[in-house]
């Protein structure tokens, strides 16, 4: 999907109306692995030209364009899910209508992959949602943070999700943050299935 195309003209009966990108708040987090999924959201807000407001009364980070509602929750990862079912229940938006952008570290750096339901699979800002919308049916859009030797072990875990991208990756990084915006604006402008069947392919390398 081009950047400048109206997100209005959704023909596809499941487009998503409210996207979550999972992250932690605050500075010592900027950056991080684990905040991949707030970093799409910042830039799929820069090319709709909305802008995050603070919302309280739902600990999160809100931007409303003309197909839904963008929302950074700030309650902490593992809390993620009451953010995201207080801005749901209010514009209401369905689990399945309700597209989850976030970091997974059994895809490589650069990948990324569309599921319409499906376990937290360890990630424990999937289980807040899970636990927060009672099921397991809703969308979400893993992008990819595994380092070239694989998923991490044990105590390397916590390391890796929380560090810093390296200068090496920054390539990568800004290669699929941009790509994972096309893949939701896809999924807003076409529906989820259509953006399914191109996203989901591996790109040319």
């Amino acid at each position: 999907m081009a950047s400048g195309a109206d997100p209005t003209s959704s023909s596809g009966l499941n487009a998503p109306r409210l996207i979550v990108g999972l992250g932690n708040p605050g500075e010592t987090y900027r950056d991080t692995r684990h905040n991949i999924g707030f970093m799409v959201l910042d830039e799929i807000a820069r090319r709709l030209g909305a802008a995050f407001r603070e919302e309280k009364r739902w600990a999160g980070l809100v931007a409303k364009f003309s197909g839904g509602h963008l929302l950074k929750p700030l309650t902490f990862m593992n809390d993620s899910g009451r953010s995201a079912q207080s801005v749901g229940h209010f514009y209401k938006a369905t689990p399945a209508q309700t597209l989850v952008v976030y970091d997974d570290v059994d895809l490589p750096l650069g990948r990324l992959r569309f599921r319409t339901s499906g376990s937290a699979a360890g990630h424990n800002g999937i289980r807040s949602l899970i636990s927060a919308l009672g099921t397991e049916e809703f969308p979400r859009l893993k992008v990819g943070i595994a380092p070239a030797d694989g998923r991490p072990a044990g105590e390397r875990m916590v390391g890796h999700v929380l560090g810093k991208f390296r200068a090496e990756e920054q390539p990568a990084l800004q290669s699929v943050i941009q790509r994972a915006a096309d893949a939701v604006l896809s999924a807003v402008e076409r529906g989820l299935d259509s953006a399914m069947n191109v996203f989901n392919r591996q790109p040319e390398s």
